[in-house]
């Protein structure tokens, strides 16, 4: 593993921690922002559809926030109805806002991955969006405010609340990527419940990693796929907030089936089990509740050398010109994933990672980690497209080629080694 650290600049930044003391406190508020497109824009997610835009709306699209604040330190949780997570200029401007404005010292914000929702990195310059795609300039402009916005809120609405977890193994997502046996996935449901002191439900929080892919390509609708009618299932039966927090979904897709099939039956089917679990959790004021995180980053060579013409030009016609722009995040060729730690009182520690992680990922970092209970967040904080193991390199194909994983071969056992690390740090 040292000499796969060879590969990479890896940075540590931003760590805070609440202090100890009979001053600290377990609050949390929620708020939520709709999010969908109201012009006809690019739809991200397909390169086949190109540049053509959404034409209607199946599912309004959300950005919903749950702020934690212990006294000491905040941090936001942010589920987005979105194909990817906010860009890094986007999240410099919303980490800089919510921390002036709310207090707020950490943001997840972390893209559902459904591939029926619209581009979000053209920008206000030529050959990136202006002039061309006006309508989608402007809605990247106002995403990260808008988010900024429900974070802010719901920093407002914190009240005393409890918390409780319930993980369990399902068979909903299946490895879309591996040729060899056993194939790999991280099968683990994990739910989060949030009540105020008399027991009232605030939030519920799912973490999953299964592709939202269920919808067809050619529907040229905006909709949140099966996360989103997960969310709205759970919101019926249970009221308070539900939202979804993407885990590392690269290798794997939904497994639907007999009873679950379609956006709206594989949705209702996770649905179903998420208020199941959520029934059973017994939620507890936090004994000592406190905030640590730190957030690294890993820097290395792409893979894919876009200062070649032929490799420009090749991207440029898979997706559409202006998309490039995504490219912004990668200067002089040099790709950066980062990842965000996060231990909450104690307790649940989590991870984000900037991409599609592969699910050997979760699995090696939650079979490690000394925490109770951990998380892994994929899309978050960033995208830099598939971040796939050695293993998966090895084996090839889509997710893992140069093509759409750019970041260096041995990034996540780089990325699983300093998760565990900082995790094994931070607890107290």
């Amino acid at each position: 593993m040292r000499k796969l650290m060879a590969f990479f600049v890896i940075l540590g930044v931003m760590a805070f921690a609440a202090t100890d003391g009979a001053a600290a406190t377990f609050r949390v508020g929620v708020a939520r922002r709709n999010i969908t497109p109201e012009a006809p824009i690019p739809m991200w997610g397909y390169g086949a559809r190109h540049a053509l835009p959404g034409q209607a709306t199946r599912d309004p699209l959300f950005a919903k926030a749950l702020v934690i604040d212990v006294g000491e330190s905040k941090a936001a949780l942010v589920g987005l109805d979105l194909g990817r997570a906010p860009t890094f200029a986007m999240m410099e401007l919303i980490e800089r806002e919510v921390k002036e404005k709310a207090g707020v010292d950490y943001v997840l914000a972390v893209g559902s991955h459904t591939h029926h929702g619209p581009v979000i990195e053209l920008l206000d310059a030529p050959g990136m969006g202006k002039g061309v795609y006006d309508d989608a300039v402007a809605y990247a402009q106002q995403l990260p405010r808008t988010i900024i916005e429900a974070i802010v809120e719901a920093a407002e609405n914190v009240v005393d609340a409890r918390m409780g977890i319930a993980i369990e193994e399902t068979d909903f997502n299946r490895n879309r990527h591996a040729k060899r046996e056993p194939k790999p996935k991280d099968p683990r449901l994990s739910v989060v419940r949030f009540d105020s002191l008399d027991g009232k439900l605030i939030s519920v929080m799912v973490n999953f990693g299964a592709h939202p892919t269920i919808e067809s390509v050619f529907q040229f609708h905006w909709t949140s796929e099966w996360p989103g009618h997960m969310q709205m299932t759970v919101e019926r039966e249970l009221g308070g907030q539900c939202f979804f927090m993407q885990g590392a979904e690269g290798d794997t897709s939904a497994n639907t089936g007999d009873g679950r099939r379609g956006i709206d039956g594989f949705g209702k089917a996770i649905g179903a089990k998420v208020i199941e679990m959520a029934k059973g959790i017994e939620t507890k004021v936090p004994e000592t509740p406190s905030l640590v995180g730190v957030t690294d980053t890993f820097v290395g060579k792409s893979r894919l050398d876009l200062s070649d013409r032929l490799i420009a030009g090749a991207l440029k016609q898979a997706f559409f010109p202006e998309m490039l722009a995504l490219t912004v995040d990668m200067p002089e060729g040099q790709v950066t994933v980062r990842m965000d730690t996060l231990i909450i009182n104690n307790e649940l520690a989590v991870v984000g990672g900037s991409g599609e992680l592969f699910s050997e990922i979760s699995n090696r970092i939650k079979a490690q980690s000394p925490a109770p209970h951990t998380l892994v967040f994929g899309c978050c904080n960033g995208h830099v497209m598939y971040v796939p193991t050695l293993e998966g390199v090895e084996q090839g194909g889509y997710g893992a080629d140069p093509l759409v994983a750019w970041a260096p071969a041995g990034t996540a056992e780089a990325m699983i080694e300093k998760a565990v690390e900082n995790i094994s740090t931070l607890l107290r």
